[in-house]
């Protein structure tokens, strides 16, 4: 046991070394049921058939978010008046909020709520964020009705209606955001990874789980989007609350029979006490790994979670797990000691971060099909003989090169290059991220060079080119086969390498990626117009895109796309994985007698 001692001249400098003397050994060769905390895995079916509904479930609440925000640009450009550059800004800025709030729900599913009950919660608030966008709509801001469609103008809105507006939009961003990494994780958790089968399901549960959500969004570009252009804004709405609501009902229904793992308690307190711990053994040298301290038993001492093996990766957090005279002398402090599984758990979030980083320049070209592009697509020629294609349909063919590649990549790359690598997934999650954020820089450059030939296209005094939208089609192209690499393989890579106690943190890095391209989208935009918008020039991206430059603006997207493609190499090559300890690994342990601390030999 440990004692907090207040005289710090009284810890040593060095290691204790924990070593217990040969007579006083106890080898257990075997962890006896008594020394087994429960599993953290509440028995129940589970597999393809839970997780198919969990796919259902994830397909119709991208259906009801995409209703709202594959169009919200246009709306608030022609409903609430906004300029394109604060439209473009406002939706990258809320976009980002939804995926910030994926951290949110991330962190009450590990923690405290569970699975279940926070994808419950966060599609209940989903719903009634819908509901109110509906109401406000209908009530305040449609007036007269079938305004919004582009010809007809609506009029003033009241400061009420405003305020419902953009209280119902952020309700939708908190139960979205909420729900997307949880739902992702719960059906992970169908799999029992431990089962070799079912290891290659769970791998491929993350492809189809990106398939269902763009198959969701399929009929919300297509359909909803077409009759929201056309003036029907509350049609649209009430649809995606109808979608949200279905989502709800079978996700609730199907409870009995889900495979549920319990929360692993909250994490920040465990990863702070690991770096207190190491700060105050600050001129302590670590002790070998042998000797680094770990519980006995084939359970960690983190709830729900698996031992974690030792890595040699920032070595200096070991100082938090190494035993010193003063540790031995007192009562268990656990901001003075962790075990080798917390300090792991710790390095694991510390490795991570650098590879996250390199994925958010990727979200600022993702993001640009929600704004710019739209914005690009509108003062194209958009028109079929009689028919006005709308240009938010224009992310159909991101749907479908997103449904297309699936195919393609499940059923001939992971084959193909499984035989020439030996990989059994093909390429490895580091290696489909970098392949996507090249595709993506391809993307901006395809659409800087439609951009340079709209504008050739352009008759004076008119704001529309004559360049047909159709010229879109590669950016959008690219854009979706980039998402496949670059995104399912994130959703694999942050979920495999999470440790077990914050597996949804891990699902939720890939949106919180997005969150932030959003903000930096937005914060790119903002220093683009101060810097190039002074004097009688309008800037790169102004209200008249005839009169700006937004080529120029995709391909300095595509330059640092570039820049931070050679910094990920660099960290994807020096990146370590996570070593878990499985059943089949357990090692001996070591009973020590009651005055000592004992030591897992790992």
């Amino acid at each position: 046991m440990i004692n907090e001692d207040n005289n710090r001249d009284a810890e040593v400098s060095g290691a204790v070394d924990t070593n217990i003397p040969e007579n006083e050994q106890q080898v257990t060769t075997e962890i006896t049921e008594s020394k087994e905390t429960k599993s953290p895995v509440q028995k129940s079916r589970g597999g393809w058939t839970l997780a198919t509904i969990l796919l259902a479930n994830q397909g119709l609440a991208t259906l009801a978010f995409f209703g709202v925000g594959v169009n919200l640009v246009l709306f608030l450009i022609r409903v609430l008046d906004q300029q394109n550059a604060a439209a473009a800004n406002n939706v990258s800025k809320w976009t980002g909020t939804v995926y910030l709030f994926s951290l949110v729900g991330a962190f009450l599913s590990d923690s405290y709520w569970g699975r279940f009950l926070t994808c419950a919660i966060f599609q209940l608030i989903l719903v009634l964020g819908l509901g109110l966008l509906s109401l406000s709509s209908w009530l305040y801001l449609i007036h007269p009705s079938g305004c919004g469609d582009g010809v007809t103008p609506c009029k003033p809105k009241s400061t009420a209606g405003v305020v419902i507006f953009y209280l119902s939009i952020y309700l939708i961003a908190l139960g979205y955001g909420g729900h997307q990494p949880t739902i992702a994780t719960f059906g992970a958790d169908q799999f029992d990874e431990t089962n070799p089968k079912q290891q290659s399901s769970k791998a491929a549960f993350f492809c189809y789980f990106y398939f269902a959500l763009n198959v969701g969004s399929l009929f919300s570009n297509s359909i909803l989007v077409y009759y929201e252009d056309k003036g029907f804004w509350t049609m649209g709405f009430l649809v995606s609350l109808g979608s949200a609501i279905v989502g709800l009902v079978s996700y609730l229904l199907a409870a009995p029979r889900y495979r549920y793992i319990k929360p692993s308690g909250n994490p920040l307190p465990r990863v702070a006490q690991v770096f207190v711990a190491a700060f105050r053994k600050w001129k302590v040298v670590p002790a070998s790994p042998e000797n680094l301290y770990e519980v006995e038993g084939s359970e960690s001492a983190i709830k729900g979670s698996r031992k974690i093996l030792h890595s040699k990766e920032i070595m200096f957090l070991d100082k938090a797990a190494t035993i010193t005279e003063m540790d031995r002398s007192g009562p268990n402090n656990p901001w003075r000691v962790c075990t080798i599984t917390q300090v792991e758990e710790a390095k694991c979030v510390l490795k991570m971060l650098p590879i996250w980083l390199c994925t958010i320049i990727y979200s600022v070209v993702f993001t640009q099909m929600a704004s710019l592009f739209v914005e690009q697509g509108d003062v194209m020629e958009s028109h079929i003989g009689n028919f006005h294609f709308p240009a938010a349909s224009m992310s159909l063919f991101d749907i479908f090169s997103v449904l297309i590649c699936t195919g393609i990549y499940r059923h001939i790359i992971v084959p193909v290059s499984g035989r020439l690598s030996g990989n059994p997934k093909g390429l490895s999650e580091l290696q489909r991220m970098g392949i996507g954020l090249i595709i993506g820089l391809l993307s901006m450059v395809a659409a800087g060079a439609t951009e340079v030939a709209r504008l050739k296209h352009v008759q004076p005094g008119q704001k529309v080119s004559s360049l047909s939208i159709f010229w879109q089609i590669p950016q959008y192209v690219l854009v979706g086969t980039s998402e496949i690499f670059m995104y399912v393989g994130q959703l694999e890579f942050f979920n495999g390498q999470a440790p077990d106690g914050i597996k949804s943190l891990g699902s939720s890095l890939c949106m919180a990626s997005i969150s932030l391209g959003n903000y930096v989208s937005s914060l790119l935009v903002t220093i683009v117009m101060m810097i190039t918008a002074r004097g009688e020039n309008p800037g790169w991206i102004p209200n008249n895109l005839n009169e700006g430059h937004l080529d120029r603006f995709y391909f300095l997207i595509a330059i640092l796309t570039a820049l931070d493609f050679v910094v990920y190499v660099f960290c994807a090559k020096r990146y370590k994985g996570i070593n878990l300890q499985e059943p089949e690994q357990e090692m001996e342990s070591i009973e020590a007698p009651q005055e000592e601390v004992g030591i897992n030999r790992v």
